[in-house]
């Protein structure tokens, strides 16, 4: 679905440029009247933390027996091994969000000018990319559905695509590091792994040093690298936040779009929770490709087998 905006002041010869722009674009300074898009940046994903966060809470507490067979642990084992009490996950979160503002505030700046698309468009065309490999400068003159698509819709999701490797990329080969040096782990990481048994709110349960370097500089980077605009960073930030949360829900959830989405799931990332999969599933929070390329993937049937094999053993 499309729509058609125009220049708020006539051309030259009186006509009105318009320009055809996608269902999700919004000309207006802000999304929220009164409110800048960098602030409204900041306060999503905390939003969205807190909002997800209590919905799986109340799951929890809800008692519904349906939810059982969903439920990756027993109830009781949130309270019997877990070595953090609820009330110190929550300061720490609350820690872990006034941070990221913080760092937010420094980096986030509000859009300056309105954006020239049309120009942008037509630069586009001139890009060094596209004369070097369609052999001609300005080879899409006379194609505006392919110069249309790949404007609004190709490049946004490569640049997001890319985001994601880019946190992926960053969060498994320091998440790795501070499995794999002792005092990395004993200083900073051990603190995470209180919770043995990962609940939603729980899932920003780090240390301040954590907290900073693997999350909040992890998504800095990715925004910065793929020249977002602090809209799509807005949808970075709180999509990566979502997927956070539910990767330690607690549930197995068949319906649950988040884990349709990827194999790095709750399932998945609560493998590396346990004593046996600790030196595992690293990778967080979108794909696991890293664990697979790198021989660190560890899946269910993997446990299974490895019991196997220790019990032949003792026989």
């Amino acid at each position: 679905m499309n729509a058609t905006v125009c220049d708020a002041h006539d051309l030259l010869d009186g006509a009105k440029r318009c320009l055809a722009v996608p269902f999700y674009y919004s000309s207006k300074p802000s999304l929220i009247p009164g409110v800048r898009d960098n602030h409204l940046a900041l306060a999503s994903p905390i939003i969205a933390y807190w909002g997800l966060s209590l919905f799986f809470h109340f799951l929890d507490i809800s008692g519904w027996k349906w939810l059982d067979k969903y439920r990756i642990h027993e109830s009781v084992e949130v309270q019997s091994k877990n070595r953090a009490t609820r009330a110190q996950v929550v300061w720490a979160v609350v820690l872990q969000h006034i941070i990221q503002t913080g760092l937010g505030l420094f980096w986030l700046t509000a859009e300056g000018k309105p954006v020239d698309h049309a120009e942008r468009m037509q630069q586009l065309t001139r890009h060094p990319f596209i004369v070097m490999y369609l052999g001609q400068e300005n080879p899409l003159a006379l194609q505006p559905d392919v110069l249309y698509y790949m404007y609004w819709w190709v490049i946004p999701a490569s640049q997001f695509f890319a985001a994601m490797f880019i946190i992926d990329t960053w969060q498994y080969f320091l998440h790795r590091l501070m499995h794999v040096n002792k005092f990395l782990y004993k200083q900073f990481h051990s603190v995470h792994h209180r919770l043995y048994v990962p609940y939603a709110f729980g899932s920003l349960y780090n240390h301040p040093v954590e907290g900073f370097l693997l999350d909040s500089l992890g998504a800095v980077l990715a925004e910065s690298l793929t020249f977002m605009s602090t809209r799509q960073a807005m949808l970075l930030f709180t999509f990566s936040t979502l997927k956070t949360v539910d990767d330690h829900c607690g549930y197995s959830l068949p319906f649950d779009p988040l884990q349709l989405f990827t194999g790095n799931n709750a399932d998945y990332h609560d493998i590396h929770h346990q004593a046996i999969g600790i030196k595992s599933n690293f990778s967080q929070p979108f794909f696991v490709h890293w664990d697979s390329v790198l021989g660190t993937r560890m899946t269910r049937r993997d446990i299974e087998l490895r019991k196997e094999k220790q019990a032949q053993k003792t026989e």
